[in-house]
């Protein structure tokens, strides 16, 4: 398998994720199905990019399920009739796989969803609310417990390195910085508030969400009303 120079290896960390509980598995769960997202809105880019702050505290109010709609889609949505999306890929290879952790989200039960662009819909990963063993995978970072959502951007390497070899690192990490500023600006136009998080320990990310070991885990970003 292609990994990466320059990604951090964290050894010994098995036994650390001893102490994370583990989410119920759900593979066999029906995929749930997002409304549809709106493309139109009142506030222009320039205005967006103006108010765009990272934000760390998060009010109780839940999201909706509209509110997720919008975020996934800005993150890797599809835009065109070819497969084109809301993000650029080196190649239109789309290394990159978005996954939903839910904890207060109107109409969508707790739990690890991963992201469909084709269909844009959710397929459920696994039950449980994990912000709480997400925030222990991110070194303590109370934000990512405390917020109704986090968004977690993962990487597939070995898509693009087929083509570009061990340029796939970088045109990988090219892509989550688009993806990340696209769920930021998305973010400022719904008036909720989103940080990115590059903070915590691959492996023990992984585990706690039961992500395939091929999806490495480049950004989490927790979502919701500024408190």
């Amino acid at each position: 398998m292609y990994r990466p120079t320059g990604i951090i290896t964290f050894i010994g960390l098995a036994a650390l994720s001893l102490s994370l509980p583990a989410a119920s598995r759900a593979e066999s769960a029906e995929p749930v199905v997002l409304p549809k997202p709106a493309i139109e809105s009142g506030i222009s880019l320039e205005s967006a990019m103006k108010a765009r702050r990272s934000v760390r505290e998060y009010s109780n109010k839940p999201l909706s399920t509209g509110e997720v709609s919008a975020l996934l889609w800005a993150a890797q949505g599809i835009t065109a009739r070819s497969g084109g999306r809301t993000a650029p890929s080196a190649g239109a290879l789309y290394p990159l796989e978005v996954y939903l952790v839910a904890g207060r989200v109107d109409s969508l039960p707790s739990g690890v969803y991963r992201y469909q662009p084709r269909g844009h819909r959710l397929h459920v990963v696994a039950q449980g609310d994990m912000r709480g063993a997400l925030a222990s995978a991110a070194l303590g970072q109370s934000w990512v417990r405390r917020a109704p959502a986090v968004i977690v951007i993962a990487g597939v390497y070995e898509r693009s390195a087929r083509k570009y070899g061990e340029r796939a690192s970088r045109y990988t990490h090219i892509e989550v910085g688009h993806a990340a500023q696209n769920v930021y600006l998305q973010a400022e136009v719904l008036d909720l508030g989103t940080v990115i998080v590059g903070a915590f320990h691959d492996r023990k990310v992984q585990d706690v969400l039961g992500l395939p070991r091929d999806h490495a885990p480049l950004a989490l970003m927790p979502v919701g009303h500024r408190r």
